[in-house]
């Protein structure tokens, strides 16, 4: 994990090509007391590092992301609000690359909408 004690994952389930999991933020974690101060956000590259996290621990591969594309942020995640979090992935795996499309939800609320592609590190 690059951010020690950001997230918890609360449920984690891998059926292959889709992965469904629930994390709970850490609202007491250091980045949110520069990422906004009074006002915490999390911060869109550290969803995205999330959702490669929990791509790996799927696939148990280490990953590189290589292209980002549909990157949608549509809400704010507030951890002092929404400190729950659920991540739904879609895999699509060669030899050498991983392709995902991914949506991040809190509550009924979409927050981001994003396809990827990671390379497998050898």
């Amino acid at each position: 994990m690059l951010l020690e004690g950001l997230y918890e994952i609360q449920e984690f389930e891998f059926v292959e090509p889709h992965v469904k999991a629930t994390i709970k933020l850490n609202k007491e974690h250091e980045i949110f007391e520069g990422h906004f101060p009074g006002h915490p956000v999390l911060p869109g590259v550290c969803v995205i590092q999330i959702i490669k996290e929990l791509t790996e621990k799927s696939l148990e591969k280490k990953l590189v992301l290589s292209v980002a594309s549909n990157v949608k942020f549509m809400a704010v995640i507030n951890p002092e609000k929404n400190d729950i979090v659920q991540l739904e992935i879609e895999l699509d795996q060669n030899e050498s690359e991983v392709k995902i499309k991914n949506t991040v939800r809190f509550e009924d609320t979409l927050a981001l909408k994003l396809n990827a592609n990671f390379k497998i590190k050898a």
